[in-house]
């Protein structure tokens, strides 16, 4: 089971900026990657949608790639989704949200932290509960962008319509003098620069995927489940959706090549049960 690959699921591409922290800090760890392209965004949908499309997803990695423990590489995945699986499944369950919220906590100077996501991540106040878990002097400003899902999903990432885009949207949070901004969404560090223009030069930009490959280590650690093969590890791909546009920001994100299968959505919608622990 040790040299079996950590599995990640996301709604999309975003999970990749999650991954590619995982690839850094355990170069050694074989891994496989799911994004579910076809239902996305997930950001609009019910807890319960968001929880059957995940269930289905982790099912399928473990009846497929027999994975040792599951990264559910996105906020709105994670907080609707997280505390079922923990429950459900006998691997160990990551998600993003914590990391990244106790990332924050670290940081900021001034305890005026804003966060950026899907509307599924603000309305479950799941960040704005932690921040504040950590520090009860935390003032958490919270936005929805949905819109940058669909840049990040369509490659637009550093172009001038993308800037005005980003500058637009985070202007009500430039009056709110934080210090420090979650990029509470996958999709939002592959937009980085662009944010990071539009917010300046005194926000710092906190990417919970950098702390989630931290916590991966950790766990994989606890439960003696650290890679022990010499040989060099696989990554392997899965889209619901167009695998072309997949590879294309895959390859652009990771800097290496990339092949993708697509998984047809009828594959999934038989595995709406998870092997009991």
């Amino acid at each position: 089971m040790r040299n079996d690959p950590i599995g990640l699921i996301d709604s999309g591409v975003g999970g990749l900026t999650v991954l590619k922290a995982i690839h850094r800090r355990l170069p050694a760890e074989a891994t496989v990657y799911f994004g579910d392209q076809q239902r996305l965004p997930y950001g609009p949908r019910t807890k319960q949608e968001v929880r059957t499309f995940v269930r289905q997803i982790a099912t399928f990695l473990r009846r497929t790639d027999r994975i040792k423990l599951l990264v559910i590489a996105c906020n709105t995945a994670t907080a609707a989704a997280l505390p079922a699986l923990h429950q459900e499944l006998p691997i160990p369950v990551v998600g993003v949200i914590a990391p990244g919220a106790k990332a924050a906590a670290k940081v900021t100077q001034t305890h005026r932290i804003g966060v950026i996501a899907t509307a599924g991540t603000v309305n479950s106040r799941s960040y704005d509960r932690l921040v504040r878990k950590q520090d009860l002097q935390n003032q958490v400003t919270s936005l929805a962008c949905p819109e940058f899902v669909t840049l990040a999903e369509a490659n637009d990432l550093t172009s001038p319509h993308a800037q005005q885009v980003v500058t637009a949207k985070l202007q009500p949070l430039r009056a709110a003098h934080l210090d420090t901004l979650i990029l509470g969404c996958t999709h939002f560090p592959l937009l980085q620069p662009v944010i990071h223009r539009a917010m300046g030069p005194t926000v710092h930009l906190v990417d919970p995927g950098v702390a989630t490959a931290q916590r991966v280590a950790t766990v994989l650690t606890e439960h003696q489940l650290t890679r022990l093969k010499t040989t060099p590890p696989t990554a392997r791909y899965y889209t619901t959706g167009d695998g072309a546009s997949f590879e294309r920001v895959a390859q652009q994100w990771l800097s290496t090549a990339v092949h993708v299968q697509t998984v047809p959505l009828t594959d999934l919608t038989q595995l709406d049960t998870l092997e009991a622990k």
